[in-house]
């Protein structure tokens, strides 16, 4: 199947809560009559009723997050969110980076909640599913208005992105991050741009992500770089070397997470690999299910970030000597939860709740 142009899936199945399916089919065309139009991105405003999304998962790092948007642009065909654009009667592929949800109430929801009487401060992590960054922020403004909330309140958050535009932000970054209130991940899986545009498409370039970790550093915000994910026998090779081109821009740390094919991504991945890299797709598919106890994936929580078996086991064993190496091993500061507090001007909202105090602890 031809691909749809500045796209990462190829096609656009069903999502598996619908009852009817979508298939494609030969209609006759070719690339000698009249050029298909490329495919459009829809944005669609979601009026939420909360803002703060909450997880008990034990092998995530963090319990509260924020996700300005669903769906992606970046388009990155590995992506571990493209399931969720089903839970909407949406393709997890096609749709999930074409058909963008955005939350405009973003910022006075997130006011709403820390001024809740019962709010407790605890580090909120920004773009846990999708990119805060991708390319609709640039216009819409919706994580720059998160950031502007957090920095008004003193609260600690946690940000990743593959996007350059982080970059914008660092007067917000640079700032909290000095004072111990942010850091700040971008992840970088391959430094060679044929394939970060093949399996990436609408994510900056690699060199433009390390452009990234060297402006947030050079503002003061610890930085860290995320190689994510690695897949055997397509970018794993690289793995020291975006660890050190990280370190070198200023990143202090790291980390990795071996690919997870759950649910459609599987069948996306296969059928991208077979497209865009033919000559390697069946060495790709062994060495994936090498990792995971020779299915496609195992859902299982202890071992589903970095996988099992001697081809993961290298792998974490060449991440721990690199990081070393590089001087990305040193311990990660917690970020501060102690110096949240309650800006003099939200004190009249604060009346509403008959807040004795303009403090929550």
């Amino acid at each position: 199947m031809e691909a749809a142009k500045g796209r990462g899936a190829r096609s656009n199945a069903t999502g598996r809560y619908e009852s009817d399916r979508r298939e494609s089919f030969d209609d006759g065309w070719t690339g000698d009559d009249a050029e298909v139009q490329p495919l459009r991105t829809v944005l669609t405003p979601e009026h939420a009723r909360t803002i703060i999304a909450r997880n008990d998962s034990p092998d995530i790092g963090f319990d509260r997050s924020i996700n300005p948007y669903k769906g992606c642009e970046h388009g990155c065909i590995y992506c571990y969110a493209r399931p969720s654009h089903a839970w909407m009667g949406l393709s997890p592929g096609l749709d999930f980076e074409s058909r963008i949800f955005f939350k405009p109430e973003a910022a006075g929801l997130l006011e709403q909640s820390f001024l809740a009487p019962r709010y407790r401060c605890k580090r909120i992590h920004i773009g846990g599913n999708t990119d805060p960054y991708q390319p609709v922020e640039r216009t819409l403004n919706s994580t720059r208005s998160i950031l502007e909330v957090m920095q008004r309140f003193n609260h600690p958050f946690s940000i990743i992105t593959k996007s350059v535009l982080i970059a914008r932000d660092a007067d917000i970054l640079g700032p909290m991050g000095r004072e111990g209130l942010a850091s700040a991940f971008v992840s970088i899986t391959t430094l060679d741009r044929k394939l970060a545009r093949a399996m990436e498409p609408r994510a900056s370039t690699p060199a433009k992500r390390l452009e990234a970790i060297r402006r947030l550093a050079d503002a003061g915000c610890p930085v860290g770089v995320g190689f994510a994910p690695v897949i055997p026998g397509l970018n794993d090779h690289e793995l020291e070397a975006v660890l050190e081109a990280a370190a070198k821009a200023g990143a202090t740390t790291a980390m990795y997470v071996t690919l997870r094919l759950p649910l459609e991504i599987k069948d996306l991945f296969r059928e991208w690999l077979a497209d865009a890299r033919p000559d390697r797709a069946a060495r790709v598919m062994s060495l994936v299910r090498q990792t995971r106890g020779g299915r496609d994936y195992d859902p299982d929580w202890s071992q589903r970030m970095k996988g099992t078996g001697p081809v993961a086991e290298l792998i974490g064993t060449r991440f721990k000597a690199a990081i070393k190496r590089y001087g990305l091993d040193a311990p990660r500061r917690p970020l501060d939860e102690t110096r949240f507090r309650v800006p003099p001007d939200a004190r009249p909202q604060m009346d509403l709740f008959d807040l004795p105090s303009a403090t929550v602890a």
